[in-house]
């Protein structure tokens, strides 16, 4: 319960945003959106202050944000040892010139403080090095203890205002955590901050549970429980901790996916030996059936317009992916290449859909149009699978089991890749982990 009520306060603790200086006319800025990006050098200064307390903040927000930036593959940051204009000597304008020698084309500076209140103070300036020019500078008042999710609000800044694209630092990851043997798994909900920080269970361990969702308006998660060989769905409120029991649903394997709206689910059961998908009314709690075929169908996920929707379904002889208007009219398989295709899900974007593929032997993860066309692969191995999009439909996060000893045992990780499919990284967690789920944008 502690934790819990720590964990809210950090979450909502008011951040007061004060605009700290002229937007800028510097055209500084990366292109995501062609192939493989060189990544971009930025100096991160530590942040200045007055107190040692202050000093200690300036250091752990600078951390934060260029391991945020570096991680994204689009930043390199440059190492501190070779910047040549101290901090004290930055309390006015930066010396361009000497971040120049060094080869900065951004410059990032600023100064953590606490204020009389006891709030912590966080400002921040972004420069265009060539430019000579201030392309951000903002300040935030918030909680010492928040001070790692300012270092995320400010990244995702720095990462919007040089690409023109919304970032995904500040934001939690949902997943299984898995301990145990092969036949003694033991599965439990987990939740972190992107980065692997602030890491704690949700679950004891005592149920088996699956295939966690997030909502795309509320922190909120369906996730699937096993109770008395049952499954069962719930929707578990992270700020407030709160459980609700969704309902029975034997036949289910995967948990339902939330609509854009937040106000209905989509999932698939199996009724009278045969798999379809299915709706969800979270208000009446009403089902509606909107797929009649003899073939299985599974794994949906609704565009985020909320007019269509993408499954599984081996309708066609093989497990493919297709696609259907939300009230299960129009339904066209979008897949033709070899193997099969498994797990769709939409970009918050829309303007592409990820999936599972597995021929020859190997498991990938890609993703294709909405029409089928610009299929591309992004990872492979001997199992990777459960792709799930940040809220900016720029990276995709999954997971990966590697085979451990001689006894059948595996082990499971969790992986980020971008859509340029060379940016790959593992995000540490303290034991296995399976089923990964981005949340959107903390409120």
């Amino acid at each position: 319960m502690l934790m819990r009520k720590l964990f809210v306060a950090v979450t909502f603790a008011a951040l007061t945003v004060f605009v700290g200086g002229q937007s800028a006319f510097a055209e500084l800025k990366i292109d995501i959106t062609q192939g493989k990006v060189e990544a971009l050098p930025i100096a991160i200064t530590d942040f200045v202050g007055d107190s040692a307390v202050d000093k200690v903040h300036g250091r752990n927000v600078a951390a934060v944000i260029a391991a945020d930036l570096e991680r994204s593959g689009l930043f390199k940051p440059i190492d501190k040892k070779a910047f040549i204009q101290s901090q004290a000597q930055m309390r006015t304008l930066p010396r361009f010139g000497d971040w120049r020698i060094i080869n900065a084309q951004a410059l990032l500076q600023g100064r953590a403080k606490m204020a009389p209140d006891g709030r912590l103070r966080v400002e921040f300036r972004l420069w265009d090095v060539f430019a000579e020019q201030q392309m951000v500078g903002l300040a935030y008042y918030t909680v010492p203890e928040n001070w790692r999710r300012i270092s995320h609000i400010i990244a995702d800044a720095i990462y919007k205002r040089i690409t023109g694209e919304t970032g995904y630092f500040d934001t939690r990851i949902v997943y299984i955590s898995e301990t145990g043997s092969p036949i003694n798994r033991i599965k439990r909900l987990a939740i972190m901050d992107q980065d692997g920080a602030n890491h704690r269970f949700l679950t004891d361990g005592s149920n088996l549970v699956l295939t966690p969702r997030f909502s795309p308006t509320l922190q909120e998660i369906t996730y699937m429980s096993y109770f008395n060989d049952t499954p069962r769905v719930y929707i578990f409120n992270i700020d407030s901790g709160r459980q609700e029991l969704l309902g029975d649903f034997p036949g289910m394997t995967f948990a339902p996916r939330f609509a854009p709206d937040g106000n209905s689910v989509i999932m698939s059961m199996a009724k009278d030996g045969n798999s379809e998908i299915y709706a969800m009314d979270l208000r009446t709690r009403r089902v509606k059936r909107l797929t009649k075929h003899s073939a299985i169908d599974t794994s949906p996920s609704y565009s985020p317009d909320g007019k269509f929707v993408t499954f599984n379904s081996d309708r066609g002889g093989t497990q493919q992916i297709y696609v259907m208007r939300s009230d299960g009219s129009g339904v066209k398989r979008i897949s033709f290449g070899k193997g099969r295709y498994a797990t769709p899900v939409w970009s918050p974007r829309g303007d592409l859909i990820a999936f599972t593929k597995f021929t020859g032997g190997v498991f990938s993860i890609g993703v294709m149009r909405p029409d089928g066309s610009g299929e591309r692969i992004l990872s492979n191995g001997f199992l990777v699978e459960s792709p799930t999009w940040a809220p900016n439909g720029r990276v995709i996060t999954f997971f990966r089991e590697t085979p451990v000893g001689k006894k059948g045992d595996v082990r499971s990780k969790l992986y980020t890749i971008d859509l340029t499919g060379y940016n790959e990284r593992q995000i540490k967690t303290p034991v296995g982990a399976s089923d990964p789920a981005w949340s959107p944008l903390i409120p």
